[in-house]
C-alpha cells in the first residue's frame, strides 16, 4: 500500500532520518526528518499554473509546534493551538529566507510549505529539523527549486565550535557564561544562503569561522537529501522561464536615461515620485501587446537594477553619491519624552527611530510557554512599522512577520550587554516606533535602544550600535559592497548584511543571500567593513551620551534582599496575610522569589525602606546588647511587655525600668507607649531579658556606666 524511502545519516551525536511514502501522500511533497527523537514533518504543494496578472512570487511558509509533541496540553482557556507564537513566526521566516532566493527565476505559481513538530524530545531544536525537511520536501516535489539547502545551528564553547548544541545550553545565553554564540545557518553544497546569530562579542574571525564550521557541518546532509531524492523524486514541473528579452530592450530603449536621471535624485520621495513617472512614461510608449505582457512589471524591475546596479560596480556612486563604505549623517538625542523612564531619538539619512524604555518589576516579567517548558523573560522589545514611515497609507493592524523579526534582531543584539538580574532586578522593556524608513529600520531600533536604556539608568556593558551592509556581484565575479544601504539597495542588490555590536565584538549578525556564489572572501570584506561602520556610529551615539544616566524620577525603585528560604513562610504569613499587610502599610510593591531573593519596588524610597525594615523585622534575629524601640503592650505586676523587633515580645523586668523602686510597673509606663531597650540576654527558658534603664529615653543612646553612676 505503501511505497516508502527512507534515509538515515550519523549527523554529530544524533541519526538523521528523512523519510517519505507513507503519510500526506497526496501533497506534491511530503518528508518526515527526525534528528535524535525530534521528528517534523514538512508538507509541499504548488500550482500548477500562474494565476493570471500575477507579478511576483507567492511563497508561504508555516511552522507549526504541536503541544503534543512534548506531551503537553495548551494552557489558555481553549486548550488549542491558536494564532502563531513568535518562536514558530521566526521559524518560519527562517526557512523561507534561504529557500525563496532558490526558485527558477520567472516562477510565480503559489508555493505552500508547511512544517508541523510532531515530536520534541526537548534536546534537539526542531526549527533545524524543520528547515531540512522543508528543503527535502521541495527537493523531490518536482516544484522548480534550484536547492537542495541544509541548515545547522552552531555553538561556541571554550574557544570550541559545537555542532547543534542543546535546547538548554541554547536556552538564556544571557546567564549562561560558558556559551557565547547561537548561530543557524543555512546554504547549499557551494554557498551560504541565511545566516542568524545571538552572539556575546565574538570577534570578526570567529563569527567567520562559525559561519564556514556550519556550511562544512551541513554538507553530509545535503547528500542525504540527494541521495532520497534519487529514489523518489517526481519528475520535475514542466516549466520554462519566460524570454522577455525582446520586451526588456523595449524597455530599456524608451528609458533608459530616464531612469538613471530619477535615481540621481538623492531625496527618498522625490526619487520615488520620479522613478514612478518615469515607468509610467515608459508604459505609454509600449505597444498594447507589450502592455499587455505580463513580464512587463519583471522587465520594469530589470531596467532599475541594472542602472543601480551598474553604477555602484563600474563608478562607485551609489543613489545618494555617497561612498560605498560611507554612513548617512547621523544624530542621535535622548530624554526626548518628559514622563517616560527613558527615550531617544536616533536618525540615520531617511531613516528615524523613535525608541522608548519602560522599567518594571517582576509582574512584569513576560511568561513564555513553549514546546520545552515554562520560563521567564525581563527583557522585552517591541518594533512597531506604521505606514506613514515610508509615506504610504495602509491597515493597521496586530504586528506581521516583518515587525516580529526584526525586533527580535534588535533583542538578539542588545540583550548581550545588559546587566545581570542580580546587579539590576528591572524588567527592562523596550519600544521602537520607527518614524522614518529608508533601509534598515532594524540597525536604527539597535542604535536607539542602546542609547534609549542608557538614558533610562541601564548600566549596560557597553553601547551597542548596527549597520546594514548591501553587496552588488556581477556575473564576471565583480562586486561592490556597501554599508548602511538604503531601501533601494536593498531591494535591488544581491545581499542584505546586517552587523551588530560593541567596540569589543559582535553581538548579532543576520544575513540573507539572493544568489549563490558569495565566497568567504566577500564575506571577510563585508564583516571588516561593517566594523569600521559601526565604530564610526558608536562615535556619533556617545555625542549624545556614552554612559548609564540618572533614574527617571518616575521610574520605580527596586532593592532586593537575601532571606532564609525557611522564612519565605513567615513573610508570606497564612494565605498571603502578611505579605498583603506589608503592600498595604508600606505602599510598595513586594516580590518573593523561592530562592529567598526578595524584590521591593517603589518610585517611594521611604515606601521602600518601610517595606524592608518590616520585612527584616520578621527574617532577622536580635542581637544580644543591641538597642531597640519598642512599643509596651502589656503591663503586669513584675514588669511590662514590649514588642521591640517586628512581632517578639521581651520582658522588661520591674528593676530595670528606671533607676529607682518602683511600687509597679504602672507609676512610669502604660500601655501603647514606645520605649527604648536594649536587650539583656536570654534567660534559662530561652525567654528575651530586656531593659529601659540603662538606655537614654529621649535618645536612644545606651548610658554609660560612669554615667548611670553619676
Amino acid at each position: 500500500m505503501f511505497n516508502e524511502t527512507k534515509k538515515s545519516i550519523q549527523w554529530g551525536e544524533e541519526t538523521l532520518t528523512l523519510e517519505t511514502g507513507k503519510v500526506a501522500r497526496q501533497a506534491d511533497g511530503t518528508v518526515i526528518a527526525t534528528l535524535g527523537e525530534t521528528s517534523v514533518m514538512a508538507n509541499v504543494t504548488f500550482a500548477k499554473q500562474q494565476k493570471e496578472g500575477q507579478d511576483f512570487f507567492p511563497l508561504t511558509v508555516h511552522y507549526q509546534e504541536k503541544y503534543y509533541a512534548a506531551g503537553k496540553v495548551p494552557g489558555g482557556f481553549f486548550k488549542r493551538e491558536a494564532r502563531p507564537t513568535e518562536k514558530e513566526t521566526l521559524t518560519a521566516r527562517l526557512i523561507d529566507r534561504p529557500i525563496r532566493p532558490l526558485f527558477v527565476p520567472g516562477f510565480k505559481n503559489e508555493v505552500l510549505v508547511m512544517c508541523t513538530v510532531l515530536s520534541h524530545d526537548l534536546v534537539n531544536d526542531p526549527d533545524i529539523v524543520a528547515m531540512i525537511a522543508a528543503s527535502a520536501a521541495l527537493t523531490i516535489s518536482g516544484a522548480p527549486f534550484m536547492g537542495p539547502i541544509a541548515g545547522a545551528r552552531v555553538g561556541f564553547e571554550d574557544g570550541e565550535y559545537v555542532l547543534n548544541p542543546t535546547v538548554d545550553d541554547m536556552q538564556g545565553l544571557r546567564n549562561n557564561p560558558d556559551q557565547r554564540l547561537d548561530l543557524v545557518v543555512a546554504g547549499t553544497k557551494d554557498a551560504v544562503m541565511m545566516v542568524e546569530s545571538e552572539a556575546y562579542e565574538l570577534t570578526e574571525a570567529e563569527m567567520l569561522g562559525a559561519v564556514n564550521f556550519a556550511h562544512e557541518q551541513i554538507q553530509p546532509v545535503l547528500d542525504c537529501i540527494i541521495s532520497l531524492a534519487e529514489d523518489c523524486a517526481k519528475e520535475p514541473f514542466d516549466f520554462t522561464p519566460p524570454d522577455y528579452s525582446a520586451l526588456y530592450d523595449a524597455v530599456k530603449a524608451a528609458g533608459e536615461e530616464k531612469m538613471r536621471a530619477a535615481y540621481a535624485i538623492t531625496d527618498k520621495q522625490e526619487r520615488v515620485n520620479a522613478v514612478s513617472t518615469v515607468k509610467q512614461e515608459i508604459i505609454a510608449g509600449l505597444s498594447e501587446e507589450q502592455q499587455a505582457d505580463p513580464n512587463l512589471g519583471s522587465a520594469l524591475k530589470k531596467l532599475e537594477s541594472g542602472v543601480l546596479r551598474g553604477d555602484v560596480v563600474k563608478n562607485g556612486r551609489r543613489i545618494d553619491g555617497r561612498a560605498l563604505d560611507e554612513v548617512r549623517p547621523i544624530v542621535a538625542e535622548t530624554q526626548i519624552l518628559p514622563r517616560t523612564h527613558g527615550s531617544a531619538l536616533f536618525t540615520r539619512g531617511e531613516t528615524q527611530a523613535l525608541v522608548v524604555t519602560t522599567l518594571g518589576t517582576g509582574d512584569d516579567e513576560q511568561i513564555i510557554d513553549a514546546l520545552h517548558g515554562n520560563f521567564r523573560s525581563n527583557f522585552l522589545l517591541h518594533y512597531n512599522f506604521p505606514p506613514y514611515s515610508v509615506g504610504e497609507v495602509g491597515r493597521v493592524g496586530s504586528p506581521g512577520r516583518r515587525e516580529i523579526g526584526h525586533g527580535k534582531l534588535a533583542w538578539r543584539a542588545l540583550q548581550a550587554v545588559l546587566p545581570a538580574a542580580t546587579d539590576f532586578p528591572y524588567t527592562i522593556r523596550l519600544v521602537s516606533e520607527i518614524t522614518e524608513s529608508n533601509g534598515s529600520s532594524s540597525m536604527a531600533s539597535v542604535c536607539g535602544g542602546s542609547l534609549s536604556m542608557m538614558d533610562a539608568g541601564v548600566p549596560l556593558k557597553s553601547p551597542v550600535a548596527g549597520v546594514a551592509m548591501g553587496l552588488v556581484l556581477e556575473e564576471d565575479g565583480s562586486y561592490g559592497i556597501l554599508t548602511d544601504i538604503l531601501g533601494d539597495e536593498d531591494h535591488l542588490g544581491d545581499m542584505d548584511f546586517k552587523v551588530a555590536g560593541t567596540e569589543n565584538g559582535i553581538t548579532s549578525l543576520q544575513m540573507d543571500i539572493k544568489v549563490a556564489g558569495i565566497t568567504p572572501e566577500i564575506m571577510e570584506k563585508a564583516l571588516a567593513q561593517a566594523k569600521e561602520g559601526r565604530m564610526h556610529i558608536l562615535g556619533e551615539m556617545s555625542k549624545a551620551i556614552s554612559t548609564a544616566g540618572e533614574f527617571s524620577v518616575h521610574a520605580p525603585r527596586i532593592e532586593t534582599m537575601n532571606i532564609p528560604t525557611d522564612k519565605i513562610r513567615e513573610v508570606i504569613g497564612s494565605g498571603g496575610k502578611v505579605i498583603r499587610e506589608i503592600v498595604e502599610v508600606s505602599g510598595a510593591k513586594v516580590d518573593v522569589n523561592d530562592d529567598g531573593v526578595i524584590k521591593i519596588a517603589s518610585p517611594n524610597g521611604e515606601a521602600i525602606k518601610k517595606a524592608y525594615d518590616m520585612i527584616y523585622s520578621i527574617v532577622a534575629e536580635p542581637e544580644e546588647g543591641g538597642v531597640y524601640k519598642g512599643k509596651v503592650v502589656k503591663i503586669v505586676d513584675f514588669g511590662a511587655f514590649v514588642n521591640f523587633f517586628g512581632k517578639r515580645d521581651g520582658l522588661v523586668h520591674v528593676s530595670q525600668i528606671e533607676n529607682k523602686r518602683l511600687n509597679h510597673p504602672s507609676d512610669a509606663l502604660k500601655e501603647g507607649q514606645e520605649v527604648w531597650v536594649k536587650l539583656l540576654g536570654f534567660d534559662d527558658r530561652g525567654k528575651v531579658r530586656l531593659s529601659m534603664k540603662i538606655v537614654d529615653q529621649e535618645t536612644g543612646e545606651e548610658i554609660k556606666k560612669e554615667e548611670a553612676a553619676e
